[in-house]
């Protein structure tokens, strides 16, 4: 059996609106609830994607967990996906803090020659180099990252320009390899109208599909292994036919990449560790 890590702040105790409800939403509250959806809000221009399990069983308190594919509310089958929402935005601080701290465990870089970055799951050896322009650039050669910087700047100036000119480097990687990855599944996992692949700086999830099929990926990815990007591809991709992570999604993604069990496992032990 798999083993998650939990995060539990305080539950939170369910109230439901005082309003009478109208005869609509009166009719709208008796009908079938789907047990499991994926829903997203917008908290100060960061999208937090979110799955919300609701039960019978459960009739007051609504629980946040994070789980290895994203954050997870446990919610009472009354609770509204309004109300939910809700509740999300006014905790939305410690959730993108909680979500944030997942998929950042290593201790900080100084970005000083001798140093290594991960890129594509490999340890890559990082030179820093004073040149002569006013710009600081990176660039891989001969299997090294080369960081070239003005010259006398202070410590703190060098650590924050040589890791935006990492990031920078990394997102354009990004937007060529992860694009490449789509377009090969797109075939056997995709809708008709092709997706808009996004690339951005997220560090609360690795990639998300939003309801209009937009992919989204964090340019964090391409510190991963080739196999965990293409898990977290198929993963988003698959999002497209199934839109929560009910036994009928993961059948999906156990068709495309029979051993997902052996790679969330990798992405759980390896993406908890990213320098940047």
């Amino acid at each position: 059996m798999e083993k998650h890590i939990h995060y539990h702040p305080p539950s939170v105790t369910f109230v439901p609106s005082s309003r009478s409800p109208t005869p609509l939403l009166r009719k709208a509250r008796r009908a079938k609830i789907p047990a499991e959806t994926r829903d997203q809000v917008s908290f100060n221009g960061t999208t937090i994607d979110y799955t919300v399990r609701r039960s019978p069983r459960r009739k007051k308190t609504l629980e946040m967990r994070l789980e290895p594919d994203g954050l997870l509310i446990a919610a009472p089958s009354r609770a509204s996906d309004e109300e939910i929402r809700d509740i999300i935005l006014k905790r939305a601080p410690w959730v993108l803090k909680k979500l944030a701290e997942s998929m950042r465990k290593s201790p900080p870089r100084q970005f000083v020659t001798g140093e290594t970055i991960p890129y594509l799951g490999r340890d890559v050896e990082l030179i820093v180099e004073e040149g002569e322009g006013l710009h600081t650039q990176a660039h891989l050669l001969q299997g090294r990252f080369h960081v070239s910087l003005p010259p006398n700047l202070p410590d703190g100036d060098r650590r924050d320009r040589i890791r935006k000119a990492l990031a920078a480097w990394y997102r354009t990687r990004a937007e060529e390899h992860i694009s490449e990855e789509v377009d090969l599944w797109w075939p056997r996992l995709g809708a008709k109208k092709k997706s808009r692949v996004l690339i951005g700086n997220q560090r609360s999830q690795w990639g998300s599909c939003a309801p209009d099929g937009t992919l989204r990926f964090s340019w964090r990815t391409m510190m991963l292994s080739p196999e965990i990007i293409e898990y977290i591809v198929v993963h988003e991709l698959s999002h497209l036919k199934v839109k929560d992570h009910s036994p009928k999604f993961w059948d999906v993604v156990a068709r495309a990449l029979p051993d997902v069990k052996r790679r969330r496992k990798l992405l759980r032990e390896t993406g908890t560790a990213l320098p940047l």
